[in-house]
């Protein structure tokens, strides 16, 4: 099944139901919006995450594996039960940009993680103190790379 959506930065879109996500507690400061299209961009490593509700509302995201390959946390026992397997668990970051791209900053403090097959999904704030919610996007000789070849 497909649903248009609006959007203020492409318009008119088609999505798909995979591509939904329900978010049961919102995200933190938009706890209102429950519902997500998950939109990947192509040869990108980046992707967003669309409010179904409110066409102004969108984030960028980035897989933080491509700029902090050490990146690593632990869920909270409530939240692993609430998602289900983890083994269908995606995690993204949100992304700050800066008319300066070097200014640009990552949020690892804060995941939104996925369940790819019930579309469940939260942004779990760490309790980790080593993260923070700007952590300069640091393009490295292996990530851009990456990128130079559409994310392949």
């Amino acid at each position: 099944m497909k649903v248009n959506i609006e959007t203020i930065a492409w318009g008119k879109i088609e999505i798909t139901e995979e591509q939904l996500y329900k978010f049961e507690k919102g995200i933190p400061g938009f706890e209102e919006e429950k519902s997500f299209a998950w939109i990947q961009e192509e040869d990108s490593p980046f992707s967003y995450l669309q409010s179904i509700r409110e066409s102004a509302l969108s984030f960028l995201l980035v897989d933080p594996f491509l700029f902090y390959p050490e990146y690593a946390f632990e869920m909270p026992d409530q939240d692993v039960e609430e998602l289900g397997d983890k083994e269908q668990l995606g995690v993204a970051c949100i992304v700050t940009l800066h008319e300066q791209i070097e200014q640009s900053t990552i949020n690892l403090l804060a995941p939104i993680v996925m369940n790819k097959a019930t579309h469940q999904a939260r942004q779990i704030v760490l309790q980790d103190h080593k993260y923070q919610t700007k952590h300069p996007l640091q393009f490295t000789q292996e990530n851009q790379s990456t990128t130079d070849k559409g994310g392949q």
